[in-house]
């Protein structure tokens, strides 16, 4: 990595040889000890994490990824004639860059800074870019942004516009994705934010979203738990677990869990749980917003000169947003 901050994300700390940190395996142990047992979905991503959620998007059930690419690709430029001049390109959660790099040509950065919790996979995709398009200046910051993002003092202040695509926003309940966007509005002066959000829609189409006849997403979530036994030490048997997703209609949020097939007792070093049959831990949320119930929500995080774009289905939306 270019940027010489503190490592912040298990990933590139365990490629460096140190290991997940103490923060990172207390985080994990305190979830898993809770009533509702939980794993934060930011562990979903390890390498081979993030590759197969770049299959889930090209599943047949899997909309956002389509819904999203119509509308860059039908109001790129009115995009583009709303955001202004882009010094830098701040693209949170980028993964394989390909969304960021499909708005270059219109948003013609001078800077493009991926961020993304899974280093390795991150830099796969920056040193294709690199080769691309040689004449934007690219640092990618292998981190957990969720905790904070202090950006590198190559990065000027002016002219930075934030790039939060794929409705990962809905990971976080209200008030954390109120939070988020008021650090996002702090760090970007003059500035301005390009977020992707799931509308809310009925059952029928949100479920088979997360719970494809592949099963692809039933290994991304379960894929997780070997993801913890490495950062953890825990004893995860994934065939002693399966996948779930349902719409919660009261909180307009999908629930992604692994269930527990068996009565089972897990351990960790200092720590042993019993989980009985059918018992689950709650591994992602997915937020679903009306369009005046987002708009509110950069409204109440400072954001002025809000719009927004949908496909034709109404089943997306685009914001652009001004600080």
């Amino acid at each position: 990595m270019a940027h010489p901050q503190k490592k912040l994300n298990a990933d590139l700390e365990a490629d460096a040889g140190q290991g997940p940190s103490h923060e990172v395996r207390s985080a994990i142990s305190e979830g898993l000890l809770r009533e509702q047992a939980l794993i934060e979905p930011k562990f979903l991503y390890d390498t081979l994490g993030s590759s197969l959620f770049t299959a889930i998007t090209q599943l047949p059930e899997y909309y956002p990824t389509r819904c999203e690419a119509e509308i860059y690709a039908t109001h790129a430029q009115a995009m583009a004639d709303h955001i202004g001049t882009v010094e830098s390109l701040i693209d949170l959660g980028a993964g394989d860059c390909v969304k960021a790099e499909k708005l270059f040509p219109t948003l013609r950065p001078r800077r493009y800074i991926p961020v993304d919790i899974s280093a390795q996979y991150l830099d796969q995709a920056v040193a294709r870019l690199r080769r691309t398009w040689p004449d934007i200046a690219i640092t990618a910051l292998g981190l957990d942004f969720s905790q904070g993002l202090r950006l590198p003092s190559s990065v000027p202040p002016a002219g930075r516009l934030f790039f939060y695509p794929g409705s990962s926003i809905g990971n976080l309940d209200p008030d954390a994705a109120l939070a988020m966007l008021v650090r996002i509005r702090n760090q970007s002066p003059n500035g301005g934010l390009l977020v992707g959000v799931d509308r809310i829609k009925s059952r029928d189409i949100l479920e088979p979203a997360y719970d494809d006849a592949l099963h692809l997403t039933a290994a991304f979530n379960l894929n997780m738990l070997r993801h913890v036994n490495q950062l953890l030490g825990s004893d995860f048997d994934v065939n002693d677990w399966q996948h779930r997703a349902h719409f919660n209609t009261e909180e307009s949020r999908i629930e992604m869990h692994v269930v527990a097939r068996r009565d089972l007792v897990l351990t960790w070093p200092g720590a042993t749980r019993v989980f009985t049959a059918g018992e689950t831990i709650h591994t992602e949320n997915s937020y679903k917003y009306s369009v005046e119930g987002f708009t509110d929500l950069l409204e109440r995080a400072g954001f002025r000169g809000i719009r927004h774009w949908s496909d034709q289905r109404d089943w997306f939306s685009v914001f652009s947003a001004r600080t």
